[in-house]
């Protein structure tokens, strides 16, 4: 049977150079849960932004190993075999971290930011901790939390990983598992924009009244999410 494996991880930044200072995972067979949760020490310093997103500082990292070096990620390797299932929020980033530390991923994959913007479109925000009061996952979060022996702290891996499962739990609600993993292997065509000028309106309408706006975007944002970039081509 598959091994769901619920991962997340905190960066010194998001440039080309940044890496992992910490990385966690859930991994659950039927009632069978294990976890594994590690501080990394970062080739490159943590930016002022980042310590300020998860507190985690480049004093906590001095006595830590590297991230190759880690029980999490050690245990990553174990279970990176086709049958098993991995599971994040914005899939693809996690992903592109882990290639830094030379993990090649074969597992399925579940991304469920991209499975919210396709089943619940209607949400306002995307982000894990917007979801977690907008989809009401906070009213499980304590008795989770207990259950597992997880502390609840909002930008860490362990953390946030808990939350990506009681997401998880609710897209059940809305699709299958099967159904899940196709959603996460296409882009996502979306209504509104969620940011910007245009933050809240429908995209379509804004092709229609703003197209030169709409084709500066497509030229100038090097690092596009791809299901905007899909949908800002496709109603144009």
């Amino acid at each position: 049977m598959s091994k769901l494996v619920f991962l997340d991880l905190e960066t010194s930044g998001l440039e080309e150079k940044d890496r992992i200072c910490e990385l966690a995972f859930i991994c659950e067979l039927d009632d069978k849960i294990s976890i594994e949760n590690n501080l990394c020490k970062s080739s490159k310093k943590i930016a002022n932004g980042a310590m300020a997103l998860h507190h985690i500082t480049n004093e906590m990292l001095k006595e830590e190993l590297s991230c190759t070096q880690t029980e999490v990620f050690k245990g990553l390797q174990v279970l990176n075999v086709e049958e098993n299932i991995l599971l994040a929020h914005n899939i693809r980033f996690d992903i592109q971290m882990l290639e830094k530390e030379g993990f090649s991923n074969r597992m399925q994959v579940i991304d469920t930011l991209r499975c919210v913007k396709s089943l619940i479109p209607e949400c306002e925000e995307f982000s894990l901790q917007f979801l977690r009061y907008e989809l009401n996952l906070y009213k499980q979060e304590e008795t989770e939390a207990k259950q597992l022996g997880v502390k609840l702290q909002a930008h860490r891996a362990l953390s946030d990983a808990l939350h990506l499962r009681l997401l998880f739990k609710t897209l059940l609600d809305y699709a299958t598992l099967s159904q899940l993993i196709d959603i996460s292997s296409k882009p996502v065509l979306l209504e509104k924009f969620s940011f910007g000028k245009y933050k809240g309106r429908y995209i379509e309408e804004i092709v229609n009244l703003d197209a030169a706006y709409i084709q500066w975007m497509l030229g100038s944002i090097d690092d596009m999410d791809e299901d905007l970039q899909y949908s800002l081509k496709y109603y144009l």
